[in-house]
């Protein structure tokens, strides 16, 4: 790791993941009021798919969150190891993405998933610098 502190590192991938489970989620809701993309261009050809993203906000709410974490993104590998940053923000949005699934988008999450989770926090831990 270069010569940056722990804190700054941990805060930019705290931002990363942020950003990043923001738009995994804005995306998702967008998706499920958007529909089923089959359905759709049965109905009103690849026209209609298209029309239907683009008219939901949630799309765009996701599409600027995924924007701003690919730049954080760039910005922590600017000065922070890969090996630190990638790990740690994939681990940490899967943690985020699965408490959003169940609290935000109200999904079922399965006890196996939860489990899974777990064992991602104790990898985090291990990673910490």
């Amino acid at each position: 790791m270069n010569h940056h502190s722990l804190v700054t590192t941990w805060l930019m991938i705290l931002v990363l993941v942020g950003l990043n489970s923001a738009g995994d989620m804005s995306t998702a809701k967008a998706m499920r009021r958007v529909g089923d993309f089959g359905e759709i261009r049965r109905r009103a050809g690849l026209w209609g798919v298209v029309r239907g993203v683009l008219t939901e906000p949630w799309f765009f709410i996701g599409l600027t969150a995924m924007t701003l974490s690919f730049f954080t993104m760039l910005a922590a590998l600017s000065i922070i190891d890969l090996s630190i940053v990638i790990p740690a923000s994939a681990s940490m949005s899967f943690l985020l993405n699965l408490i959003g699934a169940k609290f935000i988008l109200k999904e079922h999450v399965t006890k196996r998933r939860w489990i899974s989770g777990i064992l991602v926090l104790g990898g985090i831990v291990l990673l910490r610098t």
